[in-house]
Protein backbone atom coordinates (compact mmCIF):
# COMPACT_ATOMS: atom_id res chain seq x y z
CA UNK A 1 0.00 0.00 0.00
CA UNK A 2 1.07 3.78 -0.92
CA UNK A 3 2.53 5.85 1.74
CA UNK A 4 0.04 8.19 -0.32
CA UNK A 5 -3.64 7.82 -1.62
CA UNK A 6 -6.17 9.86 -3.47
CA UNK A 7 -9.79 9.48 -2.62
CA UNK A 8 -11.18 9.24 -6.76
CA UNK A 9 -15.17 9.25 -7.15
CA UNK A 10 -16.34 7.46 -10.24
CA UNK A 11 -19.77 8.68 -10.83
CA UNK A 12 -22.82 5.73 -10.50
CA UNK A 13 -25.22 4.98 -12.51
CA UNK A 14 -25.09 6.09 -16.43
CA UNK A 15 -21.56 7.16 -16.63
CA UNK A 16 -20.46 4.46 -14.84
CA UNK A 17 -19.89 1.96 -17.46
CA UNK A 18 -18.28 4.75 -19.95
CA UNK A 19 -15.92 5.93 -17.51
CA UNK A 20 -14.79 2.46 -16.29
CA UNK A 21 -13.86 2.19 -20.16
CA UNK A 22 -12.15 5.30 -20.71
CA UNK A 23 -9.60 4.62 -17.42
CA UNK A 24 -8.89 1.65 -18.89
CA UNK A 25 -7.73 3.11 -22.01
CA UNK A 26 -5.90 5.55 -19.71
CA UNK A 27 -4.19 3.39 -18.50
CA UNK A 28 -5.86 2.21 -14.92
CA UNK A 29 -7.98 -1.40 -14.95
CA UNK A 30 -11.15 -0.37 -12.27
CA UNK A 31 -12.54 -4.10 -11.39
CA UNK A 32 -16.24 -3.67 -10.27
CA UNK A 33 -18.05 -6.02 -7.64
CA UNK A 34 -21.76 -6.64 -7.35
CA UNK A 35 -23.11 -4.24 -4.83
CA UNK A 36 -19.72 -3.12 -4.17
CA UNK A 37 -19.45 0.40 -3.61
CA UNK A 38 -15.50 0.13 -3.68
CA UNK A 39 -13.96 -0.86 -6.74
CA UNK A 40 -10.76 -2.36 -7.01
CA UNK A 41 -8.12 -0.25 -9.39
CA UNK A 42 -4.45 -1.54 -10.05
CA UNK A 43 -2.62 1.59 -9.21
CA UNK A 44 -2.00 1.61 -5.06
CA UNK A 45 -1.92 5.40 -5.20
CA UNK A 46 -6.14 5.56 -5.97
CA UNK A 47 -9.00 4.42 -3.99
CA UNK A 48 -11.78 4.81 -6.04
CA UNK A 49 -15.65 5.04 -4.53
CA UNK A 50 -18.49 4.75 -6.40
CA UNK A 51 -20.72 8.06 -5.70
CA UNK A 52 -23.71 9.35 -7.72
CA UNK A 53 -22.81 12.36 -10.01
CA UNK A 54 -25.69 14.50 -8.13
CA UNK A 55 -24.03 14.08 -4.61
CA UNK A 56 -20.40 13.70 -5.74
CA UNK A 57 -19.59 17.84 -5.43
CA UNK A 58 -20.64 18.33 -2.07
CA UNK A 59 -18.78 14.66 -0.88
CA UNK A 60 -15.63 16.29 -2.51
CA UNK A 61 -15.98 20.16 -1.55
CA UNK A 62 -16.87 18.12 2.04
CA UNK A 63 -13.60 16.31 1.55
CA UNK A 64 -14.69 13.09 1.75
CA UNK A 65 -13.53 12.81 -1.58
CA UNK A 66 -10.24 14.01 -2.62
CA UNK A 67 -11.30 14.35 -6.22
CA UNK A 68 -14.35 12.72 -8.75
CA UNK A 69 -16.00 13.26 -11.67
CA UNK A 70 -19.72 14.91 -11.84
CA UNK A 71 -21.70 17.09 -14.19
CA UNK A 72 -21.35 20.56 -14.43
CA UNK A 73 -25.17 20.76 -13.90
CA UNK A 74 -24.70 19.45 -10.57
CA UNK A 75 -22.20 21.28 -9.55
CA UNK A 76 -24.29 24.19 -10.28
CA UNK A 77 -27.34 22.74 -8.47
CA UNK A 78 -25.24 22.28 -5.40
CA UNK A 79 -23.22 25.45 -5.85
CA UNK A 80 -20.74 23.13 -4.56
CA UNK A 81 -17.12 25.06 -3.32
CA UNK A 82 -15.02 22.86 -5.81
CA UNK A 83 -12.39 23.17 -8.17
CA UNK A 84 -12.99 22.30 -11.52
CA UNK A 85 -9.65 20.81 -12.79
CA UNK A 86 -10.96 20.42 -17.13
CA UNK A 87 -14.24 19.30 -18.77
CA UNK A 88 -14.54 15.96 -20.18
CA UNK A 89 -16.88 15.85 -22.95
CA UNK A 90 -18.09 11.86 -23.10
CA UNK A 91 -22.02 9.98 -22.12
CA UNK A 92 -23.46 6.49 -22.80
CA UNK A 93 -24.48 7.91 -26.05
CA UNK A 94 -23.03 10.44 -28.15
CA UNK A 95 -20.05 11.65 -26.83
CA UNK A 96 -21.21 15.52 -26.73
CA UNK A 97 -22.69 18.08 -24.48
CA UNK A 98 -25.95 17.20 -22.69
CA UNK A 99 -28.36 20.31 -22.27
CA UNK A 100 -30.91 20.89 -19.88
CA UNK A 101 -33.94 21.94 -21.50
CA UNK A 102 -37.03 23.13 -20.96
CA UNK A 103 -39.92 21.30 -22.82
CA UNK A 104 -43.68 21.47 -22.81
CA UNK A 105 -46.39 19.24 -24.59
CA UNK A 106 -46.70 19.42 -28.23
CA UNK A 107 -50.01 20.54 -28.44
CA UNK A 108 -49.81 22.61 -25.74
CA UNK A 109 -50.34 27.00 -26.12
CA UNK A 110 -46.99 28.03 -24.26
CA UNK A 111 -44.57 28.84 -26.88
CA UNK A 112 -42.12 30.71 -24.65
CA UNK A 113 -40.92 30.26 -20.57
CA UNK A 114 -42.88 33.80 -20.26
CA UNK A 115 -46.18 31.34 -21.19
CA UNK A 116 -45.45 29.20 -17.97
CA UNK A 117 -45.99 32.15 -15.66
CA UNK A 118 -47.98 30.35 -12.57
CA UNK A 119 -47.68 26.58 -14.12
CA UNK A 120 -46.20 24.07 -12.40
CA UNK A 121 -42.73 22.96 -13.84
CA UNK A 122 -41.53 19.03 -12.78
CA UNK A 123 -37.66 18.76 -12.59
CA UNK A 124 -35.12 16.97 -10.86
CA UNK A 125 -33.17 20.05 -10.91
CA UNK A 126 -34.95 22.13 -8.61
CA UNK A 127 -32.38 24.79 -7.76
CA UNK A 128 -31.25 25.72 -11.28
CA UNK A 129 -34.61 25.80 -12.46
CA UNK A 130 -35.71 28.15 -9.91
CA UNK A 131 -33.05 30.44 -10.71
CA UNK A 132 -33.77 29.94 -14.08
CA UNK A 133 -37.33 31.46 -13.87
CA UNK A 134 -36.28 33.98 -11.05
CA UNK A 135 -33.62 35.20 -13.28
CA UNK A 136 -36.28 35.86 -16.12
CA UNK A 137 -38.88 37.09 -13.27
CA UNK A 138 -41.18 34.38 -14.18
CA UNK A 139 -43.26 33.33 -11.01
CA UNK A 140 -43.66 29.51 -11.80
CA UNK A 141 -44.23 26.71 -9.10
CA UNK A 142 -40.83 23.85 -9.72
CA UNK A 143 -41.34 20.50 -8.00
CA UNK A 144 -38.94 17.87 -7.59
CA UNK A 145 -39.47 15.01 -10.06
CA UNK A 146 -38.69 11.57 -8.68
CA UNK A 147 -38.31 10.11 -12.13
CA UNK A 148 -39.96 10.00 -15.48
CA UNK A 149 -39.85 13.48 -15.48
CA UNK A 150 -41.14 13.16 -19.27
CA UNK A 151 -44.37 11.51 -18.42
CA UNK A 152 -45.29 13.97 -16.03
CA UNK A 153 -46.98 16.76 -18.76
CA UNK A 154 -47.95 13.75 -20.35
CA UNK A 155 -50.29 12.25 -17.20
CA UNK A 156 -50.91 15.95 -16.55
CA UNK A 157 -49.22 16.40 -13.20
CA UNK A 158 -47.11 19.38 -14.79
CA UNK A 159 -47.18 22.11 -17.26
CA UNK A 160 -43.38 21.86 -18.31
CA UNK A 161 -40.60 20.05 -17.41
CA UNK A 162 -36.66 20.57 -17.29
CA UNK A 163 -35.20 17.56 -18.62
CA UNK A 164 -31.71 16.82 -19.85
CA UNK A 165 -30.93 15.14 -23.04
CA UNK A 166 -28.74 14.62 -25.75
CA UNK A 167 -30.89 14.29 -28.89
CA UNK A 168 -33.90 14.41 -27.68
CA UNK A 169 -35.57 11.37 -28.88
CA UNK A 170 -36.86 10.78 -25.67
CA UNK A 171 -38.39 14.07 -25.28
CA UNK A 172 -40.26 13.86 -29.07
CA UNK A 173 -41.34 10.12 -27.87
CA UNK A 174 -43.22 11.47 -25.63
CA UNK A 175 -44.54 14.00 -27.39
CA UNK A 176 -42.99 16.97 -26.03
CA UNK A 177 -41.65 20.09 -27.66
CA UNK A 178 -38.22 21.66 -26.45
CA UNK A 179 -39.29 25.59 -25.85
CA UNK A 180 -35.59 27.17 -24.11
CA UNK A 181 -32.14 25.77 -23.55
CA UNK A 182 -31.47 26.14 -19.54
CA UNK A 183 -28.16 25.00 -19.01
CA UNK A 184 -25.15 22.94 -21.48
CA UNK A 185 -23.61 20.56 -19.22
CA UNK A 186 -20.93 17.81 -19.77
CA UNK A 187 -18.79 15.86 -17.37
CA UNK A 188 -15.86 17.74 -15.21
CA UNK A 189 -13.33 16.56 -13.34
CA UNK A 190 -13.04 18.12 -9.74
CA UNK A 191 -11.20 18.61 -6.64
CA UNK A 192 -11.11 19.72 -3.26
CA UNK A 193 -9.72 23.03 -3.01
CA UNK A 194 -7.53 21.79 0.27
CA UNK A 195 -6.36 18.80 -2.06
CA UNK A 196 -5.47 21.23 -4.96
CA UNK A 197 -3.43 22.63 -2.84
CA UNK A 198 -1.53 19.40 -1.55
CA UNK A 199 1.39 19.48 -3.94
CA UNK A 200 1.43 15.14 -4.34
CA UNK A 201 -2.17 15.07 -4.46
CA UNK A 202 -2.67 18.12 -7.49
CA UNK A 203 0.75 16.08 -9.75
CA UNK A 204 -1.73 12.47 -9.41
CA UNK A 205 -5.07 14.64 -10.55
CA UNK A 206 -2.87 16.40 -12.94
CA UNK A 207 -2.01 12.97 -14.59
CA UNK A 208 -5.39 11.72 -14.41
CA UNK A 209 -6.49 14.13 -16.06
CA UNK A 210 -3.84 14.52 -18.86
CA UNK A 211 -4.34 10.23 -19.47
CA UNK A 212 -8.22 11.05 -19.74
CA UNK A 213 -8.12 13.42 -22.01
CA UNK A 214 -5.51 11.94 -23.93
CA UNK A 215 -7.66 8.47 -24.40
CA UNK A 216 -10.43 11.03 -25.09
CA UNK A 217 -9.06 12.43 -27.84
CA UNK A 218 -7.60 9.06 -29.46
CA UNK A 219 -11.50 8.18 -29.70
CA UNK A 220 -12.13 10.39 -32.85
CA UNK A 221 -8.91 9.77 -34.40
CA UNK A 222 -6.70 6.61 -35.96
CA UNK A 223 -3.49 6.01 -37.30
CA UNK A 224 -2.61 5.40 -40.93
CA UNK A 225 1.01 4.05 -42.29
CA UNK A 226 1.54 3.44 -45.75
CA UNK A 227 4.31 3.04 -48.31
CA UNK A 228 5.02 5.95 -51.33
CA UNK A 229 7.61 5.82 -53.87
CA UNK A 230 9.69 8.62 -54.31
CA UNK A 231 8.62 9.98 -57.29
CA UNK A 232 4.72 10.40 -56.00
CA UNK A 233 5.73 11.49 -52.05
CA UNK A 234 4.73 15.28 -52.48
CA UNK A 235 1.50 13.67 -54.56
CA UNK A 236 0.93 12.09 -51.32
CA UNK A 237 2.36 14.00 -48.58
CA UNK A 238 0.04 17.13 -49.91
CA UNK A 239 -3.61 14.79 -49.02
CA UNK A 240 -2.63 14.08 -45.50
CA UNK A 241 -4.23 15.89 -42.91
CA UNK A 242 -2.23 15.28 -39.17
CA UNK A 243 -1.69 17.05 -36.02
CA UNK A 244 1.88 17.83 -36.81
CA UNK A 245 3.39 17.01 -40.36
CA UNK A 246 3.71 12.97 -41.18
CA UNK A 247 6.39 11.00 -40.00
CA UNK A 248 8.40 10.45 -43.12
CA UNK A 249 11.45 7.04 -43.39
CA UNK A 250 13.67 5.77 -45.82
CA UNK A 251 12.58 2.13 -46.38
CA UNK A 252 15.98 -0.16 -47.49
CA UNK A 253 14.90 -0.25 -51.22
CA UNK A 254 16.34 4.09 -51.86
CA UNK A 255 12.64 4.54 -53.92
CA UNK A 256 10.44 3.98 -51.37
CA UNK A 257 9.26 5.66 -48.07
CA UNK A 258 7.38 5.17 -45.17
CA UNK A 259 4.86 7.50 -43.80
CA UNK A 260 3.09 7.50 -40.89
CA UNK A 261 -0.01 9.96 -39.78
CA UNK A 262 -2.47 10.27 -37.44
CA UNK A 263 -6.18 11.99 -38.99
CA UNK A 264 -9.75 11.87 -37.74
CA UNK A 265 -11.52 8.80 -38.57
CA UNK A 266 -14.58 10.81 -39.91
CA UNK A 267 -11.71 11.50 -42.70
CA UNK A 268 -10.57 8.10 -43.27
CA UNK A 269 -13.28 6.69 -45.94
CA UNK A 270 -12.98 9.42 -48.29
CA UNK A 271 -8.82 9.68 -47.77
CA UNK A 272 -7.50 6.36 -48.54
CA UNK A 273 -9.31 6.27 -51.86
CA UNK A 274 -7.64 9.40 -52.89
CA UNK A 275 -4.11 7.95 -51.47
CA UNK A 276 -4.35 4.94 -53.21
CA UNK A 277 -5.00 7.12 -56.22
CA UNK A 278 -1.96 9.14 -55.28
CA UNK A 279 0.11 5.97 -55.42
CA UNK A 280 0.17 4.61 -51.17
CA UNK A 281 0.70 1.21 -51.11
CA UNK A 282 0.13 -1.17 -48.11
CA UNK A 283 -2.19 1.48 -46.49
CA UNK A 284 -2.73 0.22 -42.35
CA UNK A 285 -5.21 2.21 -40.48
CA UNK A 286 -4.66 1.31 -36.41
CA UNK A 287 -6.45 2.38 -33.70
CA UNK A 288 -5.09 4.66 -30.94
CA UNK A 289 -5.37 4.57 -27.20
CA UNK A 290 -4.41 8.01 -26.12
CA UNK A 291 -3.20 11.24 -28.21
CA UNK A 292 -1.33 13.59 -25.89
Amino acid sequence: MSAFSLKFGIPKGSLEEATISLFARSGWKISMRARNYFPEVDDPELATRLCRPQEMPRYVADGVLDAGLTGKDWIMENQADVQVVSDLIYSKVSNRQARWVLAVAGDSPYLRPEDLAGRRVATEITGLAQRYFASRNIPVKVEYSWGATEAKVVEGLADAIVEVTETESTIRAHGLRVIDEVLATNTQLIANPATWADPWKRRKIEQINLLLQGALRAGSLVGLKMNVRSSRLREVIDLLPSLNSPTISGLRDSDWHALEVVVSIEAVRDLVPLLVEAGAEGIIEYPLNKVI
